[in-house]
């Protein structure tokens, strides 16, 4: 792979351009994009070209720029997101039936959690999640969720990059968050109280992948008055359960020829999906087909 005079590749130069861009900073200018990869103008004025060729960014009429629909292809094709994002999609709508404020759907990424889905009422509590949105893992129950299944070495990194606070609620030592992660595998469920903003509480529990490992973490954000948490988690894990079953379905390698091809990724008619699969050539292969069940959490 060629490199830069840094021993950079050229690859991850192209990546870093792309990173400029978060929910907050959608649209940037060739300046702004060179300020935020750390790279020179000329350089990023080369590099921004060559993503806009692959549609990979997009140049508006103003003179900025934005990430190109290309990369949204590119993501709808991997099970590992869009594809879990579809076979949950009835089971969180389910819950946000119930809860009535916010439900949401989280994976691990780096010290992260980044959330795939969310669903909300315009006049639910304050929450800080957005769709494709990223909050530290120590501040979050989603992401307390995440880190409580995970390798030691990232526990140990988390603690190490230091522990950012949003209210004085927020976990801010480490000695504070490995007891809240016993807590949680203890207890099944997170609770963050105010941790993020002092009216709102997050609940979450982890969704089980095929591997029996912690795949994703389903929760809620609902007002901080201090009600039992209980049922929020009984439904949650109940949403966990119906997630983890249909994605034992949709990664089963005995069930037919084509379990890990179209039926096990896209939401759709069975005529539809029977059409796709007729084609020589069809590009869509993310999503999920969810079996009946999550009608039962309402």
């Amino acid at each position: 792979m060629a490199r830069g005079s840094a021993g950079e590749s050229v690859l991850h130069r192209h990546l870093r351009v792309l990173e400029s861009f978060d929910a907050w900073h959608p649209f940037l200018t060739l300046t702004e994009i060179a300020e935020a990869a750390g790279i020179p103008p000329s350089s990023a004025h080369r590099l921004i070209a060559e993503l806009e060729r692959e549609g990979l960014l997009e140049r508006l009429p103003d003179r900025t720029y934005r990430l190109g629909v290309r990369l949204w292809e590119f993501a709808s094709r991997t099970p590992g997101a869009v594809g879990l994002r579809e076979i949950a999609r009835p089971w969180l709508g389910a819950v946000h039936e119930r809860v009535r404020q916010h439900a949401q759907l989280g994976v691990l990424s780096g010290r992260d959690v980044l959330f795939i889905d969310r669903m909300s009422t315009r006049d639910a509590v304050v929450n800080a999640t957005l769709i494709g949105g990223r909050i530290p893992l120590h501040a979050s129950s989603s992401g307390l969720v995440l880190l409580a299944h995970a390798d030691a070495s990232l526990l140990a990194d988390v603690i190490a990059r230091g522990l950012r606070s949003y209210t004085d609620r927020t976990i801010h030592a480490g000695a504070e968050l490995r007891a809240q992660l016993r807590r949680v595998r203890e207890e099944g469920y997170a609770v963050t109280e105010g941790h993020i903003h002092p009216e709102s509480r997050g609940i979450a529990v982890p969704v089980t992948g095929p591997g029996g490992g912690v795949y994703a973490a389903i929760g809620v954000v609902v007002p901080n008055d201090g009600a039992s948490t209980h049922a929020y988690a009984e439904l949650l894990h109940r949403a966990a359960t119906g997630i983890a079953r249909d994605l034992a379905v949709a990664y089963r390698p005995d069930v037919d020829e084509r379990t890990h091809g179209i039926r096990s990724l896209v939401s759709g008619s069975r005529r539809s999906l029977e059409f796709l699969e007729s084609l020589d050539n069809d590009p869509h292969d993310a999503g999920a087909l969810p079996a009946p069940g999550p009608a039962a959490l309402l």
